[in-house]
Formats: C-alpha cells, structure tokens, sequence
C-alpha cells in the first residue's frame, strides 16, 4: 500500500508541488486546485492529491459555491472522507468569517442598493431561505451580520423577539433585514409583506427602527421600503 507521502506527491515533479510553490512564491501564486490540494494533504490509491482537488472543484462547478457545501456533500465525493471534508470545511468558513470581518470594518448602508450589494455575493446562491439581519450604529455602519433563522418565511417562524432581543444586545441604533428567494425571484409575497409589517411595529415599540426588508434572488433584489410596504 503507497504511503501518504508517496500519494501526495506521484507524479509531480519537486519544483510544482503545491506546498513547496507556495514557500517559495507565496499562496497567492497558487490556483484554486492547488490551495484544495495542500488542504487535503493525500490523494487515494488511484490518483494523486492534485487530481482528487481537480474533481472537488468540479464537483461544485464554481468556487463560490463551496461556501454553501454540506459535509455530506463533500464526503459523497470519492476519496473524500469525514478527516477531509472537515479540514475543507473549517478552511472554507475561515476564509468566510475573515472576509466578513473586514467588509463589516468599513460597510455603510447609505441605500437599498448598499444592503443589496452587501448580502448578495453569499445569498444569491443559497438553496434555502435565509432570513438575515443586519445591526447597524448611529452611523449606520454594520456592527454585526446574523442569520437568524433558516427555512420558509413566515409570521410564527420569523419572530419579533429573537430579531430584537439580539439588536438590543449589541447596542443596535437600527436594523436591516433580509432574505433570499430561492427562486430566483424577488418579488415579495403575502407572508413577506406580514413579517415586515410586524418588524416595523415591534421596532417602533423599542425604538430600533428598521429601516428596510430586502429580498435577493438572482443577482436581483427588492426593497420593500422603496416599493412603499414600509
């Protein structure tokens, strides 16, 4: 039986090995399926590290979309099993929380479109709804992004409470929700319309306003402050 060593490196002449590329020439000069290889560490019996990176990244088809990946996802990919798709998967959010953090540094939502453009690269692509808020200063600068809940909207499920108790929490002057149609299509329905209405009543009473509901769907969104629901 090949040892891991002899899995990771078959076929791949010393200078192009991932791990020694990125010593000497940094990550950054590194391609997508590389980065994965040096995540993954060894191949199987059948094919080197580089080849087994190659079929993750075709397996989502885009990069983005491993943002989303579950661990079922990953390990029903052969050769990858629960060791693997977990080390992907801790890279994965890492990467996401870093990038979060410095977007949350500096983001001001001046408009519709700043809370749109903000969401929309992670929740355009989500395959569930998620309804997310976003709690903002005096400034309205974002203090803090968080999903509060998962699957279809509605009233009983979206509840004032967890939205507010959370605002309240992290000294939030005012909030902006949102979340994504899986359809494609942004258009807000019935329940849409009943959440914000309740939203903006709640707010009212604790004096945080919300200041918008937004609803992404495909690289579009709605605002329902500006489609006068608000």
């Amino acid at each position: 039986m090949p040892n891991d060593q002899a899995l990771m490196i078959r076929d791949v002449h010393i200078s192009d090995r991932p791990r020694e590329r990125l010593m000497k020439q940094g990550a950054v000069s590194l391609s997508n399926q590389e980065l994965i290889a040096i995540l993954l560490r060894t191949g199987t019996r059948e094919e080197s590290v580089l080849h087994l990176a190659n079929r993750v990244l075709k397996q989502f088809e885009h990069l983005h979309e491993l943002k989303h990946a579950a661990i079922e996802e990953m390990t029903a990919i052969n050769g990858i099993g629960e060791a693997k798709a977990v080390q992907l998967l801790a890279a994965i959010e890492l990467g996401r929380r870093l990038a979060s953090k410095q977007t949350d540094e500096r983001f001001t939502i001046r408009s519709p479109k700043d809370a749109a453009t903000y969401l929309m690269d992670d929740m355009t692509s989500l395959k569930q709804e998620h309804f997310v808020c976003l709690f903002l200063n005096i400034k309205n600068q974002v203090m803090h992004r968080q999903t509060i809940f998962v699957g279809s909207l509605n009233a009983s499920i979206v509840h004032p409470r967890e939205i507010f108790r959370e605002a309240v929490r992290r000294s939030a002057a005012s909030i902006v929700c949102a979340h994504n149609h899986p359809s494609g299509n942004p258009a807000p329905s019935p329940e849409d319309i009943d959440v914000t209405k309740r939203l903006m009543e709640a707010g009212s009473i604790i004096g945080i306003e919300l200041l918008d509901h937004i609803i992404i769907g495909d690289h579009q969104f709605t605002s329902l402050k500006e489609k006068g629901f608000m």
